[in-house]
């Protein structure tokens, strides 16, 4: 869907957030190809080690520890966090923000419920949207189904689950990811209303 120049203009900050297993990295795909107004999706910022076929600047900005802790302190990241104790370091560069203005888009960031609080002290008007999963059970069925985390770790995740869904009611919009077409939908719709 081409974007219509009708958006141009108006600048907001999308914030997406949901539990592991919710289904986001499909409807981020889907929302930056189909929403009518352009959505520029801020690249986070990570210590982690670049995986094979990752560019930097294109999945994540790849930073040393040392690089991420000195833009760290002087002020340079909207959010930060350190994901499940794996030691790697997470956050969103507020440079991304002017990034999506100078693109004549919308800053669109998908972090979790922390950084979503994060981004709210800084931009008070940014819209926040939590999507849910249909139920813990599918969550669980989602993340065993990758194959890749331990016990232990299906297990931190699914208690991080419940943490971030009782949040949820603190965010502007909560949207069930049921049914991908008709969540995709519901959410360009809110995007719609809120470009007007």
């Amino acid at each position: 869907m081409p974007h219509s120049s009708q958006y141009e203009g108006k600048f907001q900050i999308l914030v997406l957030s949901g539990p592991s297993g919710s289904g986001k990295t499909t409807i981020v795909e889907r929302l930056v190809a189909e929403s009518p107004v352009p959505l520029i999706k801020a690249i986070s910022a990570t210590t982690r080690p670049r995986r094979k076929g990752e560019v930097d600047g294109v999945a994540y900005y790849f930073l040393t520890t040392e690089e991420f802790v000195s833009r760290r302190d002087r002020g340079e990241f909207l959010e930060t966090a350190e994901v499940f104790g794996a030691g790697y370091w997470y956050g969103t560069l507020k440079s991304e923000i002017q990034r999506a203005k100078e693109a004549k888009g919308w800053a669109f960031l998908e972090v979790d419920v922390q950084g979503a609080f994060k981004v709210v002290e800084h931009y008070p008007d940014a819209m926040t949207i939590f999507l849910k999963p249909p139920s813990i059970e599918i969550c669980e069925q989602r993340l065993r189904s990758r194959g890749t985390d331990s016990e232990e770790t299906i297990q931190r995740r699914l208690q991080k689950v419940h943490q971030e869904l009782a949040l949820a009611s603190r965010y502007c919009y909560q949207v069930v990811n049921d049914e991908l077409d008709r969540a995709v939908n519901e959410i360009i719709s809110i995007i719609v209303k809120h470009a007007n």
